[in-house]
């Protein structure tokens, strides 16, 4: 196996890595700004550029208290969302007052060859303050093989004011090309948030 050296013998003194070495990172591909909005569409940006991609949304507020930030895939760029969906979902959970904690599996969370849109960030509060944020990791949408894996982390003000942190992972129960995602609420609209799109090299 052969052996890749940097430039220079000193890492202060390293201005470039050998062609052969990767810099990796995140790209951003695009970025959305909710605003009473039904729905955020991401129908463009994601294909085999990368094989993985990354949401990050960042406080997200909604409309309706209590209402549940999810989303769903496509695999025609959009024109429909409804792909079969398998997933699991587990949540840990702590009050302001210091009184109530919680670790625990959420079955009505979760989907099993379902269509329906995938909760990311449950009940979150609509109080002025409060708003949910998180990422969700998409991986190599655009195999024509196998499944498409996702998983996802997020924090959110519930309205009773607890943080609930919540984790949630799946995969698409397709062999076709995802190329579009879309994020709604439960109910009512996304107030306001932000919502990026980042291809990982």
């Amino acid at each position: 196996m052969a052996l890749n050296f940097a430039n220079n013998n000193s890492l202060s003194e390293i201005s470039s890595l050998p062609a052969s070495i990767s810099g990796g990172g995140m790209t951003l591909i695009s970025e959305q700004t909710a605003s009473s909005s039904a729905t955020i569409d991401f129908t463009s940006g994601i294909d085999s550029t990368y094989d993985s991609y990354v949401f990050k949304f960042i406080n997200i507020h909604p409309s309706t208290d209590d209402a549940t930030f999810r989303f769903q895939g496509s695999t025609n760029s959009g024109s429909s969302y409804g792909i079969n969906i398998t997933s699991t979902y587990f949540v840990a959970v702590h009050d302001e007052a210091d009184s109530s904690t919680s670790l625990e599996y959420n079955t009505d969370k979760d989907l099993a060859q379902s269509t329906n849109f995938q909760n990311v960030i449950s009940s979150i509060g609509n109080d002025n303050d409060q708003s949910g944020s998180g990422t969700l990791h998409l991986f190599n949408p655009s195999s024509t093989t196998f499944v498409k894996h996702f998983i996802s982390r997020s924090n959110r003000a519930y309205s009773g004011d607890y943080t609930v942190d919540e984790y949630m992972a799946g995969y698409f129960n397709t062999t076709s090309s995802v190329d579009a995602v879309q994020f709604k609420m439960s109910s009512g609209n996304i107030d306001s948030g932000v919502i990026k799109l980042y291809g990982i090299s």
